[in-house]
């Protein structure tokens, strides 16, 4: 059986684990600000035997939230909706008016995903990826189906009241 959790103390480490397996390191950047994930709240998906399953990871400022990493470990059954679901569900109930996020031009992947859950695309940065490996130089240069990674994309909508 899966399970939603709350990101805490007692999973963290595990959380920070996955991120670095997935991202390259712990810490995110998006628009060019640094996101360090062991401080971050998000929510897990675990399954009966306590494994992470899934992961979404957030930053909250000035009523409005950044998903900054969505992870599942198993592909099409329904865990990114699930924690994307819990995020809409969080920011309902915390007066969150924009729900935001970024992703970058070679992950066709989230941009379909993102689409399909209500988000909109709301804004293109080109080359916007060249100046977050000056933060983080552990970001490929190329990157799903050998795209080169070079802009971000940023997709928004609003919760509903």
């Amino acid at each position: 059986m899966i399970q939603i959790q709350p990101i805490h103390e007692r999973n963290r480490q595990s959380v920070v684990e996955l991120i670095s397996l997935h991202w390259g390191s712990p810490i995110m950047v998006t628009r060019g600000k640094i996101h360090h994930i062991d401080r971050l709240p998000g929510f897990v998906l675990v399954d009966e035997t306590e494994k992470i399953v899934g992961l979404i990871t957030f930053a909250v400022e000035n009523k409005e939230l950044e998903i900054i990493s969505l992870d599942s470990l198993a592909e099409n059954k329904g865990y990114g909706s699930l924690l994307v679901d819990a995020v809409k569900n969080y920011a309902k109930h915390h007066n969150i008016n924009r729900i935001w996020l970024i992703t970058t031009n070679d992950n066709v992947r989230a941009i379909r995903f993102y689409q399909k859950r209500g988000f909109r695309m709301s804004g293109l940065y080109l080359g916007a990826v060249n100046e977050a490996r000056k933060i983080k130089p552990e970001i490929p240069l190329i990157g799903f189906d050998g795209i080169p990674i070079e802009h971000e994309i940023e997709f928004e909508m609003r919760p509903v009241p």
